[in-house]
């Protein structure tokens, strides 16, 4: 792999672990979540609109991701109020691609070679360090992060055939836009909505959506670099960036039983996706 798609790759990991922080700081995440993706639609507009190449066949694909998006960051944000961000984004940022995994073998026949089963093994036993070995257990933030994770699977299954009809940021602008507009939306309608959306319009929501846009890009210009596998390995590191930024930024207490299972998630990502 090439020093400089592994430095974006890298540097995509690292902000996309940033715009999950900013946002799980957040006291109200539901609005805040909402003004971050508006905020990376208008400012990413221009560049969409520059680079503007779709085949009229991704339609169908928009449509689809746009609601699967809604579903993953009105997920997010829900988790984020009510668990603590190391607990959630290792399992869900982990299970995704194990669940991707077991849908092409399973609906598409795809084989799975020992590696990738090695892979799911670990991050299994990455997910149950996470989650705890004894104490309180949260089971309600375990399930948040593995419906996060399926509707990640999901947006991931269909992309993979919606990019091919449409330039990658043109196609990310045109499926976040209806994903924008149905936020506020939901946002809007939840008690005293529209007074916390005002709350909400403040810089860093706005930062976490540019942010969250910008990691997409680096992945784009990392594909240029080097093969999709390595990148995909690589930008897996935001799982141990995470578990460093809640324990200093959120003041979440991450022993060590948390980290080395936000390692075993990273390597057994690497196993799956390489």
């Amino acid at each position: 792999m090439p020093a400089a798609a592994f430095a974006l790759a890298l540097g995509s990991a690292f902000l996309h672990a940033l715009w999950n922080v900013l946002l799980a700081r957040e006291r109200d995440p539901e609005p805040a979540t909402a003004i971050a993706i508006c905020t990376s639609v208008v400012v990413f507009a221009p560049v969409a609109a520059v680079v503007w190449d779709v085949d009229s066949r991704v339609w169908p694909y928009i449509a689809v991701t746009s609601l699967l998006q809604l579903l993953y960051f009105a997920l997010l944000a829900t988790a984020y109020r009510r668990a603590e961000l190391s607990f959630v984004y290792p399992i869900a940022r982990g299970l995704a691609p194990v669940l991707v995994l077991v849908v092409g073998v399973v609906a598409l026949g795809i084989g799975a070679t020992v590696a990738q089963a090695a892979g799911v093994c670990l991050v299994g036993l990455g997910i149950v360090l996470v989650r705890g070995l004894g104490g309180e257990r949260d089971a309600a933030g375990g399930l948040l992060a593995v419906a996060i994770a399926s509707s990640i699977a999901g947006y991931t299954l269909v992309d993979k055939s919606g990019i091919q009809y449409a330039n990658p940021i043109t196609y990310l602008e045109l499926g976040m836009l209806p994903t924008a507009l149905g936020a506020l939306l939901l946002v809007a309608l939840l008690p005293a909505g529209r007074a916390r959306l005002r709350t909400a319009v403040r810089p860093i929501p706005a930062l976490a959506g540019i942010v969250s846009f910008s990691a997409y890009a680096l992945v784009l210009a990392a594909l240029q670099r080097a093969p999709a596998a390595s990148v995909a390995a690589v930008r897996e590191t935001s799982v141990l960036i995470v578990a460093v930024f809640a324990s200093r930024a959120l003041d979440e207490q991450v022993d060590r039983a948390r980290l080395a299972g936000a390692a075993l998630v990273v390597v057994g990502v690497a196993l799956i996706v390489l």
